[in-house]
């Protein structure tokens, strides 16, 4: 074994991001994931630009990797045999179809318990299939609305503000596949696999840390702080002398040492500063002390001299700063391979580590393929050709 999840089969049949997301990261680390999408493709394909090529968007290229490619309609008999014949021989099952639709198809949840008792089918929806909102659709800023992620983040005096990233999508891809792991561990001992139920609102509240907790212990909601911590000072973004520095002061003994770097005697060291308690009520004139005395320091200086110092702090980078930076680099965390770019793996296991083989493929790239692995003859994948149940095995045009 090179990769830990070699010798697992994952069929992916799921759109957008948390699906997709999870494939990818099982495909990183050995698993074999088929891609199953439907003959106009992953609405993600589309959503830019950029893009990297015709129907290679930018999002789509970031979560789709090291899966092979099936173009299937699977509103047809046709493509639905062909389903539970990729079902037979796999492990993991990924899924976010709208309530109701696999039951449509003669696959509901008891159904593929029966049929495929070794399978661990991951399904993935905004808000559940049952209760008040199940079965409603949930993209994750409106998860972020209702969960109450939005209420937090933004400044204090301005509106809620939408996390600049797909967060809640991102996390509820790390659970899910977390699930399916401790599934797969599970059915060593039991021999069955089993469904993970698995909703964005559930990851969303489930992060809502420390907020969610503040709640239940005081009562009150609270309230927008912008980049600032509610709960820690200084633990928030100054103006340097050649821009943005973020301090993240945790504990008295930082608070000390980043004064001594500052250089900073008398009112920084004062009582009304001494402990955390104290400086969160003083925040606002704990920003007075600092400032001016931050703004004197270029902040890639200032942060090196910081850490030295062992106080948290770094330079707020762009984008491209962060991933050219030689900490980034020497962490592999870009990836160039036969011309994908991409980012790398974060879990480095040292005995068998991920790696990235290959980029997104176009639609319907692998169906003869991995249907004449699942025994479907020349003349079978033929007329599944000919009926549309196989889309195109080329790559479509933007928008189409």
């Amino acid at each position: 074994m090179t990769m830990s999840l070699e010798g697992i089969r994952v069929i992916d049949a799921s759109r957008v991001l948390a699906g997709p997301m999870c494939g990818q990261m099982l495909a990183d680390h050995g698993a074999e994931v088929i891609k199953v999408e439907p003959p106009r493709g992953d609405e993600t394909r589309y959503w830019g630009p950029p893009f990297f090529r015709e129907d290679h968007s930018a999002y789509f290229t970031g979560l789709n990797r090291n899966k092979a490619n099936v173009s299937l309609d699977l509103r047809t008999p046709g493509g639905q045999a062909v389903l539970r014949r990729m079902l037979a021989g796999a492990d993991v099952l990924l899924e976010n179809f709208k309530a109701g639709t696999l039951a449509a198809w003669g696959l509901d949840d008891t159904t593929i318990a029966d049929e495929f008792p070794h399978l661990v089918h991951c399904r993935i929806t905004g808000y559940g299939t049952d209760g008040p909102l199940g079965g409603a659709p949930g993209y994750d800023a409106v998860i972020q609305a209702n969960s109450g992620l939005m209420s937090i983040n933004g400044e204090a005096e301005g509106p809620e503000m939408r996390i600049g990233i797909p967060l809640v999508d991102i996390v509820t891809s790390l659970n899910a596949m977390a699930g399916v792991l401790m599934a797969l561990r599970a059915r060593d001992t039991t021999g069955r696999g089993q469904l993970l139920d698995m909703a964005l609102l559930d990851s969303a509240l489930a992060i809502l840390h420390p907020h969610a907790y503040t709640y239940l212990a005081s009562g009150a909601d609270p309230v927008r702080t912008g980049v600032a911590h509610p709960t820690i000072a200084p633990y928030e973004t100054f103006a340097a002398a050649d821009g943005p520095l973020f301090l993240a002061v945790g504990n008295d003994g930082q608070y000390r040492r980043a004064l001594e770097v500052l250089g900073a005697e008398g009112e920084a060291a004062g009582e009304r500063f001494a402990t955390n308690p104290d400086r969160v009520r003083n925040r606002a004139q704990l920003r007075e002390v600092l400032g001016p005395l931050i703004a004197r320091r270029g902040r890639e200086e200032l942060a090196e001299a910081m850490l030295a110092a062992g106080v948290p702090a770094g330079a707020v980078n762009r984008v491209s700063e962060a991933l050219a930076h030689p900490q980034v680099r020497h962490r592999g965390m870009v990836v160039e391979e036969d011309g994908y770019r991409g980012i790398g793996i974060p879990i480095k296991l040292t005995g068998t580590p991920g790696r990235v083989r290959f980029g997104p493929r176009d639609r319907g790239a692998d169906n003869r393929a991995v249907l004449a692995g699942l025994g479907l003859d020349e003349a079978e994948i033929a007329e599944l050709e000919r009926t549309g149940v196989l889309g195109a095995t080329t790559a479509g045009t933007v928008g189409d």
